[in-house]
C-alpha cells in the first residue's frame, strides 16, 4: 500500500483564552490582550540569567521601554505609546530570542515575527506598520532598557554595557559606575497585570 501523505505540521498556539493563533498566518480577530499580558510575564528577558527571585519579564521591560520613550519624546501620544509598549508583543507566542540567536535564525525568524507584530497591531488599533520615527523612537528607548537591565540585572560590567548598548544620558541616578534605575524584577502575577492595566488604559 503506498504511504498516506503526512499531514501538515500544526502552526497554530492554543491560547488559554481559547484562541488559536495561527503562526503562518496571524488573525488579529485571534488576538486577545489577555493572553499577551499572561504570556509576557511570562517570558524571562535575558534568557533568565538576571538576579533576584523573580525573572525580568518582557511585560515589565516592555513598561519600562514604553516609559522611556515617554521621558525621551515628551509630545508621545497614547497611540504612540501603546505601540512601543508592544514593541516585543509577539513574544507571548514565539518567546524571547537573544539577539544572537535571532542573527542566526536569520529571515524566517523575522518573518514569523513581522505577521505576529501586523496582527497585535490591528488588533488594537494600530497601523499594521509603524512610521519609521516611531520605530526609531522605540529603538532608541529600548537599547537605553537594554543598558540599565544589562548591568543592573544580568551582570554585565558598566563598560561592557557601554559599548554594546550606549551609555544613557539623562537618564536614573548618578553613580561612580555611571547611572541607576534601581531594577527589581516584578513578581509574575504582578508584571501580567500592570502591563493588561496599562494597555487598557492607554487604548482608551
Amino acid at each position: 500500500m503506498p504511504d498516506r501523505p503526512s499531514a501538515p505540521p500544526r502552526a497554530w498556539q492554543r491560547m488559554l483564552s481559547g484562541r488559536r493563533l495561527d503562526l503562518l498566518d496571524p488573525s488579529p480577530l485571534d488576538v486577545e490582550i489577555r493572553d499577551v499580558a499572561h504570556g509576557l510575564a511570562r517570558v524571562a528577558r535575558w534568557n533568565g540569567q538576571t538576579v533576584g527571585d523573580h525573572a525580568f519579564s518582557v511585560a515589565q521591560h516592555s513598561l519600562l521601554v514604553e516609559e522611556i520613550a515617554g521621558l525621551l519624546e515628551p509630545a508621545l501620544d497614547r497611540r504612540g505609546r501603546l505601540a512601543v509598549l508592544l514593541h516585543d508583543a509577539p513574544e507571548y507566542v514565539i518567546g524571547d530570542m537573544i539577539s544572537p540567536f535571532k542573527a542566526v535564525m536569520g529571515g524566517d525568524y523575522k518573518a514569523v515575527e513581522k505577521r505576529l507584530q501586523a496582527a497585535i497591531h490591528l488588533a488594537v488599533g494600530l497601523p499594521a506598520t509603524l512610521p519609521g520615527p516611531l520605530t526609531t523612537l522605540t529603538k532608541k528607548a529600548d537599547r537605553i532598557a537594554a543598558y540599565f537591565e544589562a548591568v543592573e540585572l544580568a551582570g554585565f560590567e558598566a563598560a561592557e554595557a557601554r559599548r554594546y548598548f550606549g551609555l544613557p544620558k539623562g537618564f536614573g541616578r548618578q553613580t561612580a559606575d555611571g547611572p541607576r534605575l534601581d531594577l527589581t524584577p516584578w513578581p509574575t502575577v504582578e508584571a501580567e497585570r500592570r502591563f493588561h492595566d496599562r494597555v487598557l488604559e492607554l487604548k482608551g
